[in-house]
């Protein structure tokens, strides 16, 4: 099946002096899929997801989105192209409510300098956005709760919200499912195929099982080189994968 390309990355690399922690990556985000990026500790994925949010500059190689090079373009200006990002630790403003929380994220995607007469909690288009980005996250009968009261796995629920209030196309997510019980875990997966039908996206993972459930396609990493890139299956009884990171008894 056909499916349209977002953002393509092509022999990105990234050296920390002598260490180079991405070494040539080259892949595709497309939409209506998810692709995972796995590998053990040290592998370069937060890296690479680093340096497609713009947090930190490539030492070599090309990010385009939609066809267009956004290699050199500042993190504010890929977020207002269309890419948003999850992080490993939680992200939230506990002591804010959920609503406040997405609308302030929202309002980032939407600045209006000029009105500062004008109570943010008034403005239309980011509570508008932000209830749309909470509807689709699940959260919108939570609106009203202060985001610490939270449980852990409705916690990265609203990262995920927040994220969708920037109205992104590509979402970068970093260990999403970190730290969920298996209740959690499936709502986060469900959430994720919901959200592939309209997002291209880029899902780190340690989770083997729901990686394997979840993704279109998966790319492995070790020490910053892809060894593998491919569906699940093919993944699943690559003879390296199994030997570099899965395990042979996978």
């Amino acid at each position: 099946m056909s499916t349209t390309k977002l953002l393509a990355v092509d022999s990105l690399t990234r050296r920390f002096g002598g260490l180079v922690a991405v070494n040539k990556v080259t892949l595709d985000l497309h939409l209506g899929e998810v692709h995972a990026v796995i590998g053990t500790n040290g592998a370069g994925k937060s890296t690479l997801i680093n340096m497609l949010s713009g947090e930190i500059d490539a030492s070599e190689g090309r990010i385009t989105l939609d066809g267009e090079d956004i290699t050199r373009r500042a993190q504010f200006r890929r977020a207002l192209a269309g890419v948003g990002r999850s992080y490993q630790r939680t992200t939230i403003f506990p002591e804010f409510t959920v609503l406040e929380n997405c609308r302030l994220a929202a309002q980032a995607n939407t600045p209006k300098p000029w009105a500062i007469w004008q109570s943010s909690a008034s403005c239309g288009d980011s509570n508008a956005a932000a209830r749309e980005a909470l509807e689709a996250a699940g959260l919108a009968n939570v609106a009203g709760r202060v985001a610490g009261t939270l449980s852990h796995g409705a916690k990265r629920q609203l990262e995920v919200a927040m994220c969708l209030a920037t109205k992104p196309r590509v979402l970068l997510l970093d260990e999403p499912l970190a730290g969920m019980g298996a209740e959690e875990t499936e709502r986060m997966l469900a959430l994720l195929s919901n959200l592939k039908t309209t997002h291209a996206i880029l899902l780190v993972e340690h989770d083997m099982d729901a990686v394997f459930r979840i993704a279109d396609r998966i790319t492995v990493m070790v020490n910053g080189t892809v060894i593998a890139s491919g569906d699940p299956g093919s993944i699943r009884t690559n003879p390296e994968v199994r030997t570099a990171y899965l395990g042979e008894d996978h």
